[in-house]
């Protein structure tokens, strides 16, 4: 678990990249890479918050922004639901393919809000062809792609869980290096305990790996779960996210055959935050017609849903924000 917070990470330099480029591409090698760049080992806090504690009823919502190519139409659209918590996955920071911009950093100036953000991905190259389409340099910047966490109220302390740390997207004996997306990191999640009324409460923003088992899935909700009751123990808890919900689970991929559902009951949790249906649609990046999965959800621990619903990533001009519809939950504390 990673607890530094800084206002700036600090970038890959040229003899990093070059390391990077070079290095067999083994679990052994990838994990020392890891631990040597300090923007993948701090979360990064920024904006304000407008208010000094969440209200006793409010809304969180959770939504893969797909990088987040249109960070202000994003943030306008979710004013739908008020949000006063907002669960980031797959946003930028530094990416040619979203105009070099730090993503998290323009939706939490747009809605008013504070945010923490960590890197999931240094990203080495541009993206699959359709995300080079909207690339409006030749080079990334920064290359961060990551998780956040967006609040209306201030944060009481942050942290930074990594799932894995094997390079499941670097290392070529893991059957799931992508030559399109060369890159260093892993699958992860954002912590944050944040003051309300009687208390304190523990958000979470995570993603969980696409290109893997239910297998894998169950042991990085395992390793979630496990830090959660070390970073705030005995707190209410919400996590939110894209959690790659039967991807890759033949020949049907049901997201019902997923065991970490259960594996969360057991330990408290309640899956009844999130609204039924299906979370994706094809977008301008992920132009699928046919690809209909649940992906996206809301579970609670100490905490009861009132209202929940999905806002489609449709915006009101009839664009695609993304290739995940938003969930949102409108929450109240258990006494």
């Amino acid at each position: 678990m990673i607890t530094q917070t800084l206002a700036t990470l600090p970038a890959v330099s040229p003899n990093q990249r070059a390391a990077i480029l070079s290095a067999d591409r083994t679990a052994q090698t990838h994990r020392h890479l890891l631990g040597d760049l300090p923007a993948l080992n701090a979360v990064q806090v920024g904006g304000t918050p407008k208010a000094d504690q969440l209200p006793s009823e409010f809304t969180a919502a959770a939504w893969n922004v797909e990088r987040c190519l249109f960070p202000e139409e994003t943030a306008a659209h979710l004013q739908s639901v008020s949000p006063d918590v907002v669960l980031l996955s797959e946003v930028d920071h530094g990416m040619a393919r979203t105009a070099q911009r730090h993503t998290t950093e323009a939706m939490a100036s747009a809605l008013g809000m504070t945010y923490a953000f960590g890197v999931e991905f240094h990203e080495l190259g541009l993206g699959g062809a359709t995300e080079r389409a909207y690339c409006t340099d030749a080079t990334n910047s920064l290359g961060w792609h990551g998780n956040a966490i967006l609040s209306s109220v201030p944060f009481e302390r942050t942290a930074l869980i990594r799932l894995d740390d094997h390079g499941h997207w670097f290392c070529t004996d893991s059957g799931a290096a992508d030559p399109e997306q060369p890159r260093i990191g892993g699958r992860m999640a954002i912590a944050a305990v944040v003051p309300y009324g009687r208390g304190l409460v523990c958000l979470v923003s995570t993603h969980l790996e696409s290109n893997a088992d239910a297998a894998h899935r169950f042991g990085q909700f395992q390793k979630l779960l496990r830090a959660i009751d070390e970073f705030a123990p005995g707190l209410p808890v919400l996590i939110g996210g894209d959690l790659n919900t039967g991807n890759h689970i033949p020949p049907a991929f049901d997201w019902r055959d997923e065991t970490l559902f259960g594996l969360a009951e057991s330990q408290g949790y309640d899956w009844g935050f999130t609204a039924p249906g299906f979370t994706t649609r094809p977008s301008l990046i992920t132009p699928h017609p046919e690809r209909q999965m649940k992906l996206d959800w809301l579970a609670g621990r100490k905490l009861t849903p009132l209202e929940t619903g999905i806002v489609t990533s449709i915006s009101k001009d009839g664009k695609p924000l993304s290739d995940h519809d938003c969930v949102w939950s409108r929450i109240t504390f258990k006494n």
